[in-house]
């Protein structure tokens, strides 16, 4: 009898865990939104003077981009190193990690609580050469310096906020598998179909738009792969259709064709 008490039991948590983490997250989100809307208008203040992609966005997305934001900066905790704390900061930061994942069900990087933002370039491990960023099970680490640069263009196809953004994303659905994307998941097989091909070739010394250290590992390959469609898409399409192709369907977004629209709203 005993048994079969604590096995219903074990069973009654099992079914009723997702339903009741939906309310839950439900109820929390509908506070949440309140809150946010008092804080709206400096949020876009702050994310318009510095996303293009933002900017790109119809007036209901960037409404839906700003609260995402917001709620990926209150879920984690912001740890500051040898640089003066900005308000903008983790703003920005929530912000890039949406603009990779807008699209997606899932986007809080819920394995994450903490992000590092140091100064500058830094030592990390035994490594000799210095990290601009990384992603461990410590959380995400970021050189200001870097990120900033990469946020306002100052450096082509390179954005280390979305690379660094980019490995998180992989972290937490293939790692940790702790905040999986059902769509995230199944799509990148079909992405690696394609994305293999191309990164064997690297390893062989075939160059590419992607440049050499996108075949160091398949890791890094798929962060920089984020970064050139997101910050130079026009001539990833040109050079790489297939690889631009397959990164639209797995992130759900074609970053050119909001380019197109907003020509034609203009």
């Amino acid at each position: 009898m005993e048994i079969l008490i604590i096995f219903l039991v074990v069973f009654g948590i099992i079914v009723l865990q997702s339903p009741v983490i939906k309310w839950y997250n439900y109820l929390y989100e509908k506070r949440q939104y309140k809150l946010f809307l008092a804080q709206e208008t400096f949020y876009h203040a702050i994310v318009a003077q510095h996303l293009k992609y933002y900017n790109r966005l119809s007036v209901d997305d960037q409404h839906k981009f700003l609260f995402r934001t917001y709620l990926f900066k209150k879920a984690k905790k912001f740890h500051y190193i040898e640089v003066e704390e900005r308000a903008e900061m983790p703003i920005l930061i929530s912000a890039v990690a949406v603009q990779l994942t807008f699209k997606l069900e899932k986007y809080l990087f819920n394995f994450f609580r903490d992000i590092y933002v140091l100064k500058d370039d830094y030592h990390y491990g035994f490594y000799s050469r210095p990290f601009e960023g990384h992603v461990d099970h410590s959380g995400i680490y970021l050189s200001w310096d870097k990120f900033i640069k990469g946020v306002k263009g100052l450096t082509p196809s390179w954005n280390m906020g979305l690379h660094e953004m980019g490995h998180a994303l992989a972290y937490v659905n293939f790692i940790s598998q702790t905040e999986e994307d059902k769509h995230f998941k199944k799509e990148f097989k079909n992405f690696s179909k394609v994305a293999r091909p191309i990164f064997e070739s690297m390893q062989n010394g075939r160059k590419n738009l992607l440049g050499d250290y996108a075949g160091t590992n398949y890791h890094e390959f798929w962060a920089v792969s984020v970064e050139v469609f997101f910050e130079n898409p026009i001539r990833m399409r040109h050079e790489m259709p297939e690889l631009y192709a397959a990164m639209s369907s797995l992130l759900r977004q074609d970053i050119i064709e909001m380019l197109n629209i907003n020509k034609l709203a203009a």
